[in-house]
């Protein structure tokens, strides 16, 4: 990855006319708000906003007065038009959420792209983020991992939905709210992954950031044990599954070694791994390595 460019940040500073700032805002902790996205918020001519009740109050934190406009999920393709004709007339509008970054389980989405479609510019203003907040917290990600977003809010679809989720090789990232978390905790006690490594947390960046690891039947008790488990929403980091078919080779190479060790009493190494690979079919490194193990085993 290439240095950033110094030089450039004081032209990226300046809002220009006719562009849409998506602007991500604190997801608890007022000092993660940057520098730049304070900036962008005091220049641009007006916000459009989650819910305008939530961002003056943030603007009042920050000593600003703004028009506001309500962009949320019951109104995103009237207001996106709304915001395309306030950037025609050469205004720069700011796209904020009532918490992190706009467009991640949040309205945004709609609005970017109608933008964008319409010709004008869209430019990110990055910053806090739960999703990767959890992920860097949770030392479970060292490589990819995916990002799910909210369950559906009940039935079937929901416990399938988190099966599949849950039936990934890599590590998923799932948000709960916080009056549906024991539900949850039911559901995954259901599947019965008990082992599965998590780290589930809450009010991330506030006082009372809680974060709880270990396996998932560890990490459940502590929520039920937990008197606020209902007061804020929860980000949980789940540890990949095994790959796929691992359980079944897993109990196809128990069962191989159950008759193959008598086997390795009565005939040499060779004619015992001969004589499975021809009865069984599996690859004939895989057997040999597996007798090996045995006869090394039974020798100690």
């Amino acid at each position: 990855m290439s240095h950033p460019d110094s030089s450039s940040s004081a032209d990226s500073d300046a809002v220009r006319p006719g562009s849409l700032f998506v602007v991500a805002t604190p997801i608890g902790n007022m000092g993660d708000l940057s520098p730049r996205a304070r900036s962008v918020l005091a220049q641009v001519d007006r916000i459009a906003a989650e819910d305008t009740r939530n961002t003056a109050r943030l603007l009042e934190q920050l000593g600003l007065r703004k028009p506001l406009m309500a962009h949320h999920a019951h109104n995103e393709h009237q207001s996106a038009q709304g915001i395309v004709q306030c950037l025609a007339q050469g205004e720069s509008v700011a796209l904020v959420s009532d918490a992190g970054t706009p467009a991640v389980s949040d309205p945004g989405a709609v609005v970017v792209r109608a933008v964008a479609e319409a010709g004008y510019t869209v430019v990110p203003v990055p910053g806090a983020s739960s999703v990767l907040t959890a992920v860097a917290a949770s030392g479970l990600v060292d490589g990819p991992f995916t990002f799910r977003g909210f369950l559906p809010a009940k039935g079937r679809e929901r416990t399938a939905q988190l099966q599949a989720w849950l039936a990934c090789e890599e590590p998923q990232v799932v948000f709960e709210a916080p009056h549906r978390v024991m539900s949850l905790a039911d559901d995954l006690e259901a599947l019965g992954l008990a082992d599965r490594a998590v780290c589930a947390g809450r009010e991330m960046t506030k006082q009372f950031e809680t974060f709880y690891r270990g396996s998932i039947q560890e990490v459940i008790a502590q929520v039920r044990a937990d008197p606020n488990a209902t007061r804020g929403e929860w980000v949980w980091v789940f540890a990949g599954g095994p790959p796929a078919g691992a359980a079944g080779e897993d109990s196809a190479a128990g069962g191989l070694s159950d008759w193959l060790a008598p086997l390795l009493e009565q005939v040499p190494l060779k004619t015992a791994v001969s004589i499975a690979v021809k009865a069984t079919g599996w690859p004939k490194n895989q057997v040999y390595e597996l007798a090996l193990s045995l006869k090394n085993s039974a020798e100690e």
